[in-house]
């Protein structure tokens, strides 16, 4: 790897999603704007030794003082967000998009009485909604043919929908069923309608309702040995899915709106900030805030407005939009809005995006936030001063003596009492070690702290006869003795897991329990926890690992969980294994497919009233 690159990023913090990134060089210039369907690999390639990179790529690595990426949900979405960028920042070492011509977009003309679909590089058409753009034109008129197939729109010029009137002779669209030739009035100017409808609906918003549909209708022509129409089903559902392409980046009017996304833990917040103007988007913003005080989503949302439209310190102000779109509104957003509305001298709607593109917007602005968080708790973790300072904190902050270089922390995960398990994750020297992790799978409990007690105590019988830890453990992982124990909870939890300690006969351990909501650590028979300070390496590193093993005991839970659904499933007479991947995928989870009733699971492609009857039955 090339060692001249002093900004480079870690591998791990580059995520693995498409998206769009952007190389900057000292004065904040752009200098290249591009689009990857997997950034992680794609950036790599930039970070190759210097003298394997061509003559250009080179220099623009070398011009460069930091690289900065944007997560977007699809390969569409960063085609243009950086058709976007790259008409905005003219960035030198970009080539595509970089002239000033228009680009091809799919159009139809909603305002007339028969809408007409076309494809047009004029944006200024009125009555028209469109959908793009698309970097090459022959991408496009594929786009609209396979579309004629599904959604037979007119897409003739008036002039040959005028002759085919008064001739009342369809043209060839028509009689190769591209066309439903409202010209001769094979459908209706209602029915052509409907049809146009549907055309938008797909395209605008990637409707899955459409797929189901023709899914439901090839199944019945299948069983009804209607192959020929089946096949005709068939063929329909994969032109519609070769298109299904959702755009959250280019709205079709001319919205201006700051669109945030915040994600938080209790110590951290990371904010995303997209600027659209136009309908464009013209900026993405994104900052970490550390929280020094105990702060709900409302008033971050408050604190976040503040220092952007009235920024300290002399930083630049953010013009304010006709739009703030927020995750949650917090409890005096009138006075805030009104607050904006002043800065701007004209109403500002500060609110929620529940549907629509926002809402999509608001969703990638949430996804990039979390990633941002995620990479900022990774760095944390990773410095390695202060995870030596924070184990050095932790062991003068307890009274342990000396510092704690192993820690194993234990969570407890269940569905309303029911698939118990629990985890074990180990960190050394403050780092994962998850070659080292475990799971467990409880069968009979009656509560959090007597499955805190079973777990500790079949943790600890590899530490009470250490002759016989070899037959016991041959890899000798679960052998090694723990600096410090880590339960997930408060002061039964702790209670408990010192009673195992006690019961095990295992000595010189010290256990602690760390509760979610305020961040409190509890010693066992303790009256008062103990407070760590806010923002600290210390805290920071507890409620990692304290978060690691929460993660891992979730996982195991839905996999537990997903697997006895299943099986169930699976035994019914009919449900086959695509037929059971398509319950569990339509309902997202065992909990909601049990609480469906046979209306809504005989509404997953497939699945008939006798048939979701029985699904129904079987499972409650």
């Amino acid at each position: 790897m090339s060692s001249n690159l002093s900004f480079r990023p870690k591998a791990g913090e580059i995520p693995t999603d498409p998206g769009v990134y952007r190389w900057l060089d000292e004065n904040g210039r752009v200098l290249y704007v591009g689009k990857a369907k997997n950034l992680r690999n794609r950036l790599s390639n930039y970070f190759a030794p210097l003298e394997s990179l061509h003559e250009r790529t080179r220099r623009m690595v070398t011009s460069a003082v930091d690289v900065q990426w944007t997560i977007v949900k699809t390969e569409y979405e960063a085609l243009q967000l950086e058709f976007t960028w790259i008409k905005q920042y003219k960035p030198p070492f970009n080539v595509r998009f970089k002239d000033d011509k228009s680009y091809p977009y799919l159009a139809i003309s909603v305002g007339e009485s028969v809408p007409r679909a076309f494809i047009t590089r004029n944006r200024e058409l009125k009555g028209v909604k469109y959908f793009g753009p698309y970097t090459q034109a022959w991408a496009v008129r594929e786009t609209l043919d396979t579309l004629l197939k599904v959604y037979p729109v007119r897409s003739c010029t008036k002039g040959i929908f005028q002759r085919a009137k008064s001739t009342n002779r369809a043209c060839l669209l028509g009689d190769i069923g591209k066309c439903a030739a409202p010209c001769v009035e094979r459908v209706s100017v209602a029915e052509h309608k409907a049809i146009s409808k549907n055309f938008v609906d797909f395209m605008a918003g990637g409707d899955l309702k459409h797929v189901e549909t023709l899914r439901k209708k090839m199944s019945l022509a299948s069983e009804s040995q209607q192959y020929e129409l089946a096949a005709a089903y068939r063929d329909d559902i994969d032109a519609l899915e070769a298109v299904l392409e959702k755009s959250t980046v280019v709205f079709s009017d001319q919205t201006d709106a700051d669109v945030f996304g915040i994600a938080e833990d209790e110590l951290a917040a990371a904010v995303s900030m997209f600027i659209v103007r136009a309908g464009r988007i013209r900026g993405v913003r994104g900052w970490v805030i550390d929280k020094e005080l105990e702060r709900s989503t409302g008033e971050l949302v408050e604190y976040v407005m503040q220092n952007v439209y009235a920024p300290i310190d002399g930083a630049e102000q953010q013009e304010v939009p006709k739009e703030v779109i927020v995750p949650l509104l917090p409890d005096d957003s009138k006075e805030i809005a009104q607050w904006l509305s002043e800065l701007r001298g004209r109403k500002v709607d500060l609110h929620v995006a529940s549907r629509g593109d926002k809402a999509g917007l608001a969703s990638t602005a949430l996804m990039n936030a979390k990633h941002s968080l995620m990479v900022y708790k990774n760095r944390r973790s990773s410095d390695f001063t202060a995870r030596a300072d924070a184990l050095s904190a932790i062991q003068k902050t307890l009274g342990l003596e000396s510092a704690p270089l192993r820690i194993e922390c234990f969570d407890v995960s269940h569905l309303g009492g029911t698939d118990v398990v629990a985890s074990m994750v180990v960190f050394e020297d403050g780092l994962a070690k998850k070659d080292q992790y475990r799971r467990f799978s409880i069968e009979e409990t009656t509560d959090d702290t007597g499955s805190i007690y079973q777990v500790l105590s079949r943790r600890l019988k590899y530490l009470k006869n250490p002759e016989h830890s070899a037959e016991l453990d041959p890899n000798g992982k679960f052998s090694y003795r723990p600096s410090l124990l880590i339960v997930d909870g408060g002061l039964p939890q702790v209670n408990a897991a010192q009673r195992a300690i006690e019961d095990s006969g295992v000595s010189g351990l010290t256990v602690i329990g760390l509760a979610k909501r305020l961040e409190e650590v509890w010693r066992p028979g303790s009256s008062f926890p103990i407070i760590f300070p806010r923002a600290t390496d210390e805290l920071f590193l507890l409620q990692r690992i304290r978060d690691e093993a929460h993660r891992f005991a979730i996982t195991y839970q839905r996999q537990k969980r997903s697997k006895s659904v299943a099986s169930q499933l699976s035994s019914i007479s009919g449900l086959g294994d695509k037929r059971v991947s398509a319950l569990l995928r339509h309902f997202g989870s065992a909990k909601r497919l049990r609480a469906a009733s046979a209306e809504e699971i005989s509404e997953v492609a497939g699945i008939g009233p006798v048939l979701a009857q029985e699904i129904l039955t079987a499972l409650n």
